[in-house]
């Protein structure tokens, strides 16, 4: 006869609570991608992550705490490619990068303009991009008469083209936007852009490292 299994306690308790946090966060962000917030269902995201409904409501208490958990959870993972030491050109691929390989949240993004339904209050984060491109602008790496605002709006949009327009990019370059070879071309000229915008001459392509 097998010995009673005992419940996790202490840190094995915190272990798997933090675990079964982000399938549901994993979860929620394919299902909020693909549906948008009005679109998604609580019980979609339980099945992905392959938990019971109630643990929702019991982490994030409910539907819209989960989404803004997401939100949280973004922010978190994009704040580490922003440090103020960092060249403009390395942030601006990293975000295409981030995006690539988080495509869902990049949908998601796309959802929220195009439905404008998702709970998304005034978020200071977009201030603080503006404020991080205007200190740049002062020394040196956006030229004077460029208004950081809509720059970064620019930028902004610039990232999130080949999830959000597949289709307009491979029209435009021949390439599938989700291929490797087109995020290696359109990442050299993300970085050309920028070296542009600072009003300053690039590197030719063999003086890159």
């Amino acid at each position: 006869m097998n010995p009673p299994r005992r419940s996790p306690q202490g840190p094995h308790r915190k272990r798997d609570a933090e675990r079964t946090r982000e399938r549901l966060l994993e979860a929620a962000e394919i299902e909020f991608g693909e549906h948008g917030y009005a679109g998604a269902r609580i019980s979609a995201i339980a099945r992905r992550a392959g938990v019971n409904q109630q643990l929702i409501s019991y982490y994030f208490d409910g539907k819209e705490g989960l989404f803004r958990a997401l939100q949280d959870r973004w922010k978190t993972i994009s704040g580490q490619f922003t440090a103020a030491d960092r060249p403009l050109a390395e942030v601006v691929t990293d975000f295409l990068r981030l995006n690539v390989e988080h495509r869902s949240g990049a949908r998601l993004l796309a959802f929220s303009g195009l439905t404008d339904t998702e709970p998304m209050p005034d978020d200071p984060i977009f201030a603080g991009m503006v404020d991080d491109l205007r200190r740049r602008q002062e020394n040196g790496e956006l030229a004077a008469d460029l208004d950081p605002a809509y720059v970064m709006l620019v930028l902004f949009s610039a990232v999130l083209a080949p999830t959000v327009v597949p289709q307009v990019a491979r029209q435009l370059t021949g390439l599938a936007a989700d291929s490797p070879e087109f995020h290696q071309r359109y990442a050299t000229q993300l970085e050309l852009l920028v070296a542009h915008l600072a009003g300053t001459r690039p590197p030719a392509p063999d003086q890159r490292s």
